[in-house]
């Protein structure tokens, strides 16, 4: 069966130790410790060293009473979607990115070649290339430890339970009632993004999907993703046409000439 992550966002508490349970036991690097000027989140963006990010949304809320200027956030902690379409792996020519008996999508750093065609494959920007020899990382849904019936270290550190691991079908069922329960308790724009390829078609669902109060934009996330392999066609067609459209102008062109030199 699938496993993935159910990220709540409406109980992150930006504590951020998801990153640092992801980092250590991953061995990754530090990220320079530099002010982003995005409120709390130093770290920015996901990337080669960055398997997990907490953005720090700010947003104004309505006066009301409160003072001018004040304003509330929304935290959410990001990471790979493993997408069930993968883009990534759709674009690796060398077999490096594989699909683990956990459904999860895996980077064999031993046979990444560095080409960067998994950058450009990734609808959600995630994937990124080491600066040094130009390999590709991102989050392994931490393979490693499932292989030894553990879960990923981020799940494991978080204390609010804002990130849940477990398998995909049990994952949706308590993200939907989830969803009906913040209904019930007023906040009627709770929503599941990337719950199933019904959702999302572009990616066909994602193993590692988000409870949101906002729009995708908001949380840096884009509102309809696609694998770039789902485009194909109507690229072909598009030129296709293009290709048409150019024949019939240089024909009208052509037969404009002739009418002219009679």
């Amino acid at each position: 069966m699938p496993k993935g992550f159910f990220t709540d966002t409406t109980v992150c508490i930006g504590c951020k130790a998801c990153e640092v349970a992801c980092k250590q036991w991953n061995e990754l690097p530090d990220d320079g410790f530099n002010f982003t000027g995005m409120s709390y989140d130093n770290t920015g963006d996901l990337g080669d060293a960055t398997w997990r990010q907490v953005g720090f949304i700010e947003r104004p809320v309505p006066l009301g009473g409160q003072a001018a200027g004040s304003f509330s956030w929304l935290m959410m902690s990001d990471v790979c979607k493993h997408c069930v379409d993968a883009g990534c792996l759709d674009a690796c020519p060398t077999g490096s990115i594989i699909r683990t008996e956990f459904d999860s999508v895996f980077v064999q750093p031993d046979i990444c070649n560095g080409c960067g065609y998994c950058v450009t494959g990734c609808p959600f920007g995630v994937i990124d290339r080491r600066k040094d020899d130009g390999r590709a990382w991102k989050c392994t849904l931490c393979y490693d430890r499932q292989k030894v019936g553990n879960e990923p270290a981020c799940a494991k550190a978080c204390p609010t339970d804002s990130i849940i691991f477990g398998e995909v079908a049990d994952l949706r069922e308590m993200a939907r009632a989830r969803v009906e329960q913040l209904h019930e308790r007023g906040v009627p724009e709770a929503y599941l993004y990337g719950e199933d390829a019904e959702s999302q078609p572009g990616t066909g669902g994602l193993n590692a999907f988000f409870l949101l109060v906002d729009k995708p934009e908001v949380y840096n996330l884009p509102a309809n993703p696609v694998a770039p392999r789902k485009t194909v066609g109507e690229s072909w067609r598009a030129m296709a046409m293009a290709g048409l459209g150019m024949v019939a102008v240089a024909a009208v062109a052509v037969l404009s000439g002739r009418g002219a030199r009679r």
